[in-house]
């Protein structure tokens, strides 16, 4: 791997590290604007504190732009692999974060989103992923890969919200340490349990509507490579089954007013068999079995 290959990949993976450092610096602030006296200028404290990330955040996400396609359709062939799927998954998340956070706090998202972005964003560097040269030239390609990446992005934060919110729903409960840990920090930032709900539901949607366009691309684009329109592989199999969770999720919610802990439990069990369907696979193909 070249210099600027490798150059490429650490930029991105140094602005998200920076944009979550200065995050971290915005929560300091916030506890010393909690404790300042009464009068004290508090928006000069957390302007101070927090013009820096959001934009560090901007910056990176453009310079992750650019590695992805510098580590997929840069050069003569495609190259695609679970690395490269994880690291366009967790663009989309940060993409959706940095939208949403101009309308609501999901400063507490972000700083347990982005670890995993710099981590991701890395990996192509280390698991290079496969060759698809012929598969590039399908038309319908490229627009089943840019759904699924998106669906699951869009799952993959829904799933990771469920899961502050059930350390959220414990943390209320007595159960914790809200103020002793780093978790009981991010706990603190977070916005009301009904407002994380809504955004949970809308994330859900969301990715539901992908997740079906991913399928339904899915079948025209079996069929145009295999002359068939559907094959029960393991990734069609795990993504009906997420499909199904998802779906399930939602009717529930809309017919029965499913929520609490059993619709957190479904949303991250969903993500889970979705991620099974590509992410893990080509992991066992890659990197445990070893077939490049």
């Amino acid at each position: 791997m070249s210099i600027l290959l490798v150059l490429i990949l650490v930029l991105p993976a140094a602005l998200y590290a920076l944009s979550w450092f200065g995050d971290w610096r915005v929560f300091a602030a916030q506890r010393q604007l909690a404790s300042a006296p009464v009068g004290a200028d508090g928006n000069a404290i957390l302007t101070a504190a927090g013009s820096g990330p959001a934009m560090l955040l901007l910056i990176g996400l453009l310079a992750h732009l650019v590695s992805l396609y510098f580590v997929t359709l840069s050069g003569p062939v495609f190259r695609f692999g679970f690395a490269q799927a994880l690291s366009a998954t967790l663009f989309v998340g940060v993409a959706v974060l940095w939208i949403e956070g101009h309308r609501v706090q999901v400063a507490a998202l972000r700083a347990l989103i982005l670890p995993l972005a710099v981590v991701a964003v890395l990996l192509p560097m280390f698991f290079p992923g496969v060759e698809l040269a012929e598969i590039r030239l399908r038309p319908l390609f490229v627009s089943h890969l840019l759904v699924g990446t998106l669906a699951y992005g869009v799952l993959l934060l829904a799933a990771m919200h469920a899961g502050l919110m059930t350390a959220a729903e414990r943390a209320l409960h007595g159960a914790g340490g809200r103020r002793r840990s780093l978790l009981g920090m991010l706990l603190e930032e977070l916005p009301p349990l009904l407002v994380l709900e809504r955004m949970l539901f809308t994330l859900i949607r969301f990715g539901f509507v992908l997740l079906t366009l991913t399928a339904v691309s899915g079948v025209f684009f079996t069929e145009e490579i295999f002359g068939q329109p559907l094959r029960f592989d393991h990734k069609t199999v795990f993504t009906l089954l997420a499909w199904v969770v998802f779906g399930v999720l939602l009717l529930g919610r809309k017919l029965r007013g499913w929520r609490g802990r059993g619709a957190l439990r479904a949303t991250i069990a969903g993500y889970g068999v979705l991620l099974l369907a590509y992410v893990g696979s080509r992991f066992v193909i890659e990197v445990i079995i070893g077939r490049m």
